[in-house]
């Protein structure tokens, strides 16, 4: 319990003691004016009719307002639990939307990645066929002796 309810608690427990060691006097009648007219009752009693009366009507005041704010809660959370939803909904589309931007530019890398390596493939082929032609040509020289260009290929004689 808290502190406060414990309070509370004692408050009455006092009073109600109170009240209990002084019923004699509690009870005892007396002269009693409401400003037009005087009658008799017991004022003990009157006041704490009144008091008992006044009680219940914070009481009642204190419920409907818990009530009121229990249902004040349960609306934002119904509110809450309506824009976490929509939230993740966004958040959903989004990541959609991230998927295919990044599926469009893997293409788009691809695509470029297979028209190097065919680009690349085609100067290679290029570049063998300029070299075997080149290799060829020097052979077809190496193999005429009336060539003049290229000087004549010493080969010693082999050693005993």
């Amino acid at each position: 319990m808290r502190t406060r309810n414990l309070l509370v608690l004692l408050f009455v427990a006092l009073t109600a003691g109170f009240i209990a060691i002084n019923w004699s006097t509690v009870t005892t009648p007396t002269l009693l004016s409401l400003g037009i007219t005087t009658f008799e009752a017991p004022m003990g009693l009157v006041l704490l009719t009144l008091l008992v009366a006044l009680t219940i009507a914070f009481l009642t005041q204190l419920a409907l307002w818990q009530g009121s704010a229990l249902l004040e809660v349960r609306r934002h959370n119904k509110e809450m639990q309506t824009q976490r939803v929509l939230a993740d909904q966004a958040e959903a589309s989004r990541f959609t939307e991230l998927r295919s931007a990044m599926a469009s530019e893997f293409e788009k890398i691809g695509a470029l990645v297979l028209q190097s390596r065919s680009a690349l493939r085609q100067e290679m082929q290029e570049s063998s066929n300029s070299l075997a032609a080149m290799i060829a040509e020097v052979d077809d020289r190496l193999k005429r002796p009336d060539s003049h260009d290229i000087a004549p290929v010493v080969t010693e004689p082999p050693r005993p």
